[in-house]
C-alpha cells in the first residue's frame, strides 16, 4: 500500500473517531457512535497492516489473531457489572504497550539522528514510558478494587502528598541524566529508575483514592491512556496514533473535570491522587430502628403514587434488574403514574454505567435525568426506589464533614414522601460508608435481591 493510500485511510479513519466521540456525547446516538468507532479502528488497524513490510506479516498476523480472540471472548464473556474493571485492565494495556514501543525505540540502533531531533525523540521516549508506567500500574490498581481483590478504601499514608512530590521531582532530574547519558550511548540505567518510580507513583496514587470515586479515576485513566497513546505516536511518527491519543486523553481529561465539578471536587488533587479523603474526624455513628416492607407494600405504595423517581445503583447491575425494572416503569406508564430515573455522575463503577445499563433495557431517554435536572424536585415525589444504591444517596455527604464522601453531592431523595431502598443486607456501600438514609422515618427497607424483589413487586402491580 502506497504511502498515500496509508495517510488517505489514516484521515478517513481520525474522521469517524472524532464522528464516534460525537456520537457517544448523546444517548441517541451513541450507537451510531460506536459503529463510527468500529468502523474507524477497523480502517485504521488494516491501513497499519498492509503499510507494514513483508517480512512483518507473519508477526502481524499473529498478533492479530491473538488479540482479537481476546477481544472478542471479553466481548462475549464479561457481564455487564464486570464492565469497569475491564475498561479499567484495558487502559493497562495501553499504557503497557506504551512502556514497551517506549524501551523498543530506545535500543533501536537502525535509526541514526543527530542534533536537536535527537534530543527530541529521547525526550519522547522518556515522556512515553513515563507516562505508560503510571497509566499501567495505576490501572492495575483500579482494575484490583474495582473487581475487589483489595480492599476499596483508600490507603492514606503520613506524608503522602510529600513523597508524590518527591517522586515527581526524582523523574525531572532522571530526565535530565536520561538526556546527557544518552549522548554518550548511555541512560538505560535512569530510563529503568524513572520507570520503577512512575509504577510506583501509579500504585501510590490510585491506592489513596476511595471506592467512591473510582467512576472519576477510571475517566481519568483513561485520559491518561489516551497520552500514552499519542506519546507512542510521536516515537513510531504515527499521525494517526498522536490524533487518537490526544483525542482520547482530552476528552477523558474534560470527562474528569466534569465529574469532579458534579461531586464538588477539585481536579487537582485527582491528579495529586489525594482524592476521596476524609478530614480526619471521626464520622459521626448511625442511629436508629430500620422499618422493613415487603413487595406487595410496595406494589400499594407504587399504585397510590402518582410521582415516582427511580435510583438505580451498582446494585442493579448485579442483579440483572434493569428490564424488571423497565417493565415496571411501563406498567406504571400506562396507569397514568409519572416515573423518571435519577442517574448521580458517579452511579455505578464508570462514568455513564447506570445509563448502559438502562439503555440495554430500552428505558426511554426522555425519562432519565442527571441528578442536578431532578434533585431540587424531590419535594414533589411520592415514591422514591433505590435499587441497589448506597452513596450516591447519602445524607452524610452534607452534613457529616468527617464523612469520606463529605461535600459530594447526592441525590436528596429522603425529601420525598417516602424512600424504599432496595438491599441484599445492611452492608455499608462500595466507599464503605454508614447511611443514615435507611433509619429515617419516611424510609422502607426492602431486602432480597433487586432482580427477584422487583419481580415480585411487577406480580403484585399486575394483580
Amino acid at each position: 500500500m502506497t504511502h498515500s493510500l496509508v495517510a488517505m485511510s489514516y484521515i478517513v479513519a481520525t474522521i469517524l473517531f472524532i464522528l464516534s466521540l460525537s456520537g457517544l456525547s448523546n444517548q441517541e446516538t451513541a450507537r451510531k457512535g460506536n459503529y463510527y468507532g468500529m468502523l474507524g479502528m477497523a480502517i485504521a488497524i488494516a491501513a497499519t497492516t498492509l503499510s507494514a513490510a513483508v517480512s512483518a506479516y507473519a508477526v502481524l498476523m499473529i498478533a492479530l489473531l491473538v488479540g482479537g480472540s481476546i477481544g472478542a471472548r471479553a466481548a462475549l464473556k464479561v457481564e455487564m457489572t464486570q464492565m469497569p474493571e475491564l475498561v479499567a485492565i484495558m487502559h493497562s494495556l495501553v499504557g503497557m504497550a506504551a512502556v514497551l514501543v517506549g524501551y523498543a525505540n530506545f535500543m533501536d540502533n537502525t535509526v541514526v539522528i543527530d542534533g536537536v531531533e535527537k534530543t527530541i525523540h529521547e525526550l519522547e521516549i522518556y515522556l512515553g514510558i513515563l507516562i505508560g508506567a503510571v497509566t499501567f500500574s495505576g490501572s492495575v490498581i483500579a482494575f484490583c478494587k474495582l473487581s475487589e481483590r483489595i480492599n476499596g478504601k483508600p490507603m492514606l499514608f503520613p506524608g503522602r502528598h510529600w513523597f508524590n512530590l518527591f517522586l515527581l521531582i526524582a523523574s525531572f532530574v532522571l530526565a535530565g541524566f536520561f538526556l546527557q547519558q544518552t549522548e554518550h550511548g548511555g541512560g538505560l540505567i535512569p530510563l529503568l529508575i524513572m520507570t520503577f518510580i512512575a509504577l510506583v507513583f501509579g500504585v501510590h496514587m490510585v491506592m489513596a483514592i476511595g471506592g467512591a470515586d473510582m467512576p472519576v479515576v477510571v475517566s481519568m485513566l483513561n485520559s491518561y491512556s489516551g497520552w500514552a497513546a499519542a506519546a507512542t505516536g510521536f516515537m513510531l511518527s504515527n499521525d494517526l496514533l498522536i490524533v487518537t491519543g490526544a483525542l482520547v486523553g482530552s476528552s477523558g481529561a474534560i470527562l474528569s473535570y466534569i465529574m469532579c465539578r458534579a461531586m464538588n471536587r477539585h481536579f487537582l488533587s485527582v491528579i495529586a491522587g489525594g482524592f476521596g479523603t476524609a478530614s480526619g474526624g471521626e464520622a459521626m455513628a448511625i442511629e436508629g430502628e430500620i422499618q422493613p416492607i415487603d413487595a406487595e407494600e410496595t406494589a400499594q405504595l407504587l399504585k397510590a403514587a402518582k410521582n415516582i423517581m427511580i435510583i438505580p445503583g451498582y446494585g442493579m447491575a448485579v442483579a440483572q434488574a434493569q428490564h424488571t425494572v423497565n417493565e415496571i416503569t411501563k406498567l406504571l406508564r400506562e396507569k397514568g403514574k409519572k416515573v423518571r430515573f435519577g442517574i448521580h455522575p458517579v452511579a455505578g463503577r464508570m462514568p455513564g454505567h447506570m445509563n448502559v445499563l438502562l439503555a440495554e433495557a430500552k428505558v426511554p431517554y426522555d425519562i432519565v435525568y442527571e441528578m442536578d435536572e431532578i434533585n431540587d424536585d424531590f419535594a414533589n415525589v411520592d415514591v422514591s426506589i433505590v435499587i441497589g444504591a448506597n452513596d450516591i444517596v447519602n445524607p452524610s455527604a452534607l452534613n457529616d464533614p468527617n464523612s469520606p464522601i463529605a461535600g459530594m453531592p447526592v441525590l436528596e431523595c429522603w425529601k420525598g414522601e417516602t424512600t424504599i431502598v432496595l438491599k441484599r443486607s445492611m452492608a455499608s456501600g462500595y466507599a464503605g460508608v454508614g447511611n443514615p438514609l435507611f433509619v429515617l422515618e419516611n424510609t422502607r427497607m426492602l431486602f432480597g435481591d433487586a432482580n427477584a424483589t422487583m419481580q415480585a413487586v411487577l406480580k403484585a402491580l399486575k394483580e
